[in-house]
């Protein structure tokens, strides 16, 4: 599958956070997320995939059940298992990430 990225789907979960899907498949997915201000709020959550977190712009607050917080920027990434509940805060305005999630999130494909 190629996914041009001015053709990707976008999905807005808030007006603070948008996501386009990128290329996927039944096993993975690549999700780019734009966090358009800074924010408190964790938006602590957990799913049944495993997930790869790539900090392209910005800095973020990594937060995971049972572990420190860490601060993450560009450049950095995140592994997080399955079902563990996580979440960040952002930093800054305009904070961008790359999201591989195997397998791929059927819930974000749904419109």
């Amino acid at each position: 599958m190629n996914v041009k990225y001015s053709d990707a789907f976008v999905q807005t979960s808030s007006e603070n956070m948008t996501r386009r899907i990128l290329a996927h498949g039944e096993n993975m997915m690549l999700v780019h997320v734009t966090f358009h201000k800074k924010s408190d709020d964790p938006g602590l959550h957990s799913h049944p995939h495993e997930q790869i977190i790539y900090v392209e712009k910005g800095r973020l607050e990594f937060i995971q059940e049972g572990k420190e917080s860490s601060i993450i920027g560009e450049g950095d990434s995140v592994y997080v298992e399955p079902s563990v509940v996580h979440g960040v805060k952002t930093l800054e305005d305009n904070c961008i990430l790359l999201d591989i999630f195997t397998p791929q999130r059927e819930d974000f494909l749904k419109l």
